[in-house]
């Protein structure tokens, strides 16, 4: 299901326009990334969880040549299902 197919399914089960269901989707990730950026993290219980992870500077190798490269340090998203989502699959 990509964006547009969920603000469809999800404006016909709420009877809003699918105009206004993806302002609030849109709202929603926008607030989600600010609190995440700066090291916040989001919680829907239940659901998923949202947070800030660290991967640390590593040595890795190029594929093609074998030669040894340094890989810097980066911050990750860390999502995380919760107790119902995982219920759901089932």
């Amino acid at each position: 299901m990509n964006k547009s197919e969920l603000v469809a399914a999800v404006a016909a089960h709420t009877g809003e326009s699918q105009a206004a269901v993806a302002r609030v989707i849109d709202g929603m990730f926008d607030t989600i990334g600010a609190e995440i950026k700066k090291g916040g993290k989001v919680t829907i219980p239940g659901y998923l969880s949202v947070d800030k992870g660290h991967r640390a500077a590593r040595t890795g190798r190029n594929p093609q040549t074998g030669a040894t490269i340094q890989i810097a340090a980066a911050n990750t998203v860390k999502v995380s299902a919760g107790s119902k989502l995982k219920a759901a699959v089932k």
